[in-house]
């Protein structure tokens, strides 16, 4: 809702389709394709009509633009909507070409930088590569007064979660997103945020269990202004 709430404020007439369903990512990660075909389907049936399609989860939009093609790519719905689905910071600073967000957010901000987010959707530069150094969430969040936006010795890793990754190889899993959690201490985070809430899901689960202060927050909901932390 609030993804919704940041889009209406730019003016953006937001439909939310309520027969909508999962993307079929974890199903193709998982290598049940015969699982995921159907979902894809219904995707493209439920956002046909619509001009964009926004997504506050990056790793769905990933999916949807880099691997539907294996199960709806020669759809004509499909092909003319692939363009036009965009996780909400892309759509924000690629289609209606914000440059920064005015507001006030005075914490110490952690920007956890996803992998599908990076590799897939390049909204921000990866370590290795050569490249200028940028970050489409992170120039959002940057226009806010009073924000810090704390520096990591790691801006880029992985933290763990990977879909059904996290259930198989739980251990390996768990000790990913603690070493991501221990950079954000190191680096003084009060809030953690990122572009995908699978990320979010995982990281807020580990801090909860040890009773780590930092707090979790989509950058949606700190776009929107309405769940500012006690």
């Amino acid at each position: 809702m609030a993804t919704v709430k940041v889009l209406e404020s730019q003016g953006i007439v937001v439909e939310v389709p309520a027969n909508q369903t999962c993307c079929g990512q974890p199903m193709a990660n998982t290598g049940c394709t015969d699982q995921a075909h159907p979902l894809a389907v219904a995707w493209v049936r439920v956002f046909r009509q619509c001009e964009y399609v926004v997504c506050p989860s990056g790793s769905c939009v990933a999916m949807i633009r880099h691997h539907y093609h294996d199960y709806v790519g020669t759809n004509p719905d499909f092909i003319r909507l692939k363009e036009r689905t965009f996780e909400l910071c892309e759509f924000l600073t690629d289609v209606l070409r914000i440059k920064s967000w005015s507001g006030s957010f005075p914490y110490r901000v952690g920007l956890h930088q996803s992998c599908h987010g990076l590799r897939e959707l390049r909204m921000g530069s990866c370590s290795e590569r050569r490249e200028e150094t940028f970050s489409k969430p992170g120039q959002l969040l940057s226009g806010l007064q009073g924000i810090n936006l704390v520096s990591l010795s790691r801006p880029d890793e992985c933290c763990g979660f990977g879909g059904t990754f996290a259930v198989n190889e739980e251990s390996v899993s768990c000790l990913m997103g603690l070493d991501r959690i221990a950079d954000h201490d190191q680096a003084g985070t009060q809030v953690l945020t990122a572009a995908d809430m699978s990320c979010l899901m995982h990281l807020d689960g580990l801090l909860r269990r040890r009773a780590n202060p930092i707090r979790v927050m989509h950058i949606a909901e700190i776009l929107a202004g309405h769940a500012v932390p006690q």
